[in-house]
């Protein structure tokens, strides 16, 4: 008997911030599976539940056990934190069951992005029309990830940046800046924020001039505005263009 895999997007990971139909499939589930720290947020929610965890950069080997869970019998859910359509684990996780002729059904359960949580926190930036960029160059070129960003300036997107910086990528948020200013004033209203909707929240404003001298790591989430971009009350606004 088959069973069935969904691939859930757990949000930030406190249970307030987990959809109502992402917290029915992993209660459903037999066994819930994910990087090991995004199990370590479900399992004081669920902590009856069988868990199957591994490390980063296991991706691969993760999605091919939890296809050998649902040849099994076994209904699986596989987390990701966030949306687990938005760099996250849904593609990965459907790749695999196609590439082993398998007919296992795979189910993506939505979630709150780190985009949005970060919106949310710094008001909204979001108003207008904006991309999601990863600054990782892990499994895309940087060159490609360069010409994205040319794009996204010449096209006055507002710009969400996932991966902005880590301990062995110091540059890359350097280079995306240096980019970014041609296009944009230094001015620009900027707001980043670590450990969104997290026990170690923090959210900051700043400019795309002073973006370079921040403290961004790999838990940040940046939003750097467009020419419509201003802070509104205190909160970071993009203009739709409403008469007030």
């Amino acid at each position: 008997m088959t069973g069935k895999i969904f691939v859930v997007g757990m949000g930030p990971g406190g249970q307030e911030h987990i959809s109502p139909k992402a917290m029915e499939v992993m209660q459903t589930s037999d066994i819930i599976a994910g990087y090991k720290t995004y199990i370590d947020l479900i399992k004081p929610i669920l902590p009856e539940k069988e868990y199957a965890s591994s490390g980063m950069k296991k991706e691969v080997e993760r999605c091919e056990e939890v296809m050998q869970l649902a040849k099994e019998g076994k209904t699986v859910s596989l987390i990701s934190s966030g949306d687990a359509g938005i760099y996250g684990m849904a593609g990965i996780m459907i790749e695999v069951v196609n590439a082993h002729n398998s007919n296992i059904d795979v189910e993506v359960i939505p979630g709150i992005s780190a985009a949005t949580s970060a919106a949310s926190l710094l008001g909204a930036p979001l108003m207008n029309d904006f991309v999601t960029l990863s600054l990782s160059d892990l499994l895309t070129p940087w060159e490609l990830i360069v010409k994205r960003l040319h794009a996204a300036g010449s096209g006055d997107f507002v710009i969400a940046l996932y991966n902005p910086r880590s301990k062995t990528r110091i540059k890359n948020l350097d280079v995306a800046i240096e980019t970014l200013l041609q296009y944009q004033k230094p001015e620009t209203p900027v707001g980043f924020v670590k450990h969104a909707m997290r026990e170690k929240q923090e959210v900051h404003y700043t400019t795309l001039g002073e973006l370079k001298n921040c403290d961004i790591d790999m838990f940040t989430t940046v939003i750097i505005g467009n020419s419509r971009t201003e802070m509104v009350g205190g909160k970071m606004v993009t203009i739709r263009g409403y008469k007030i």
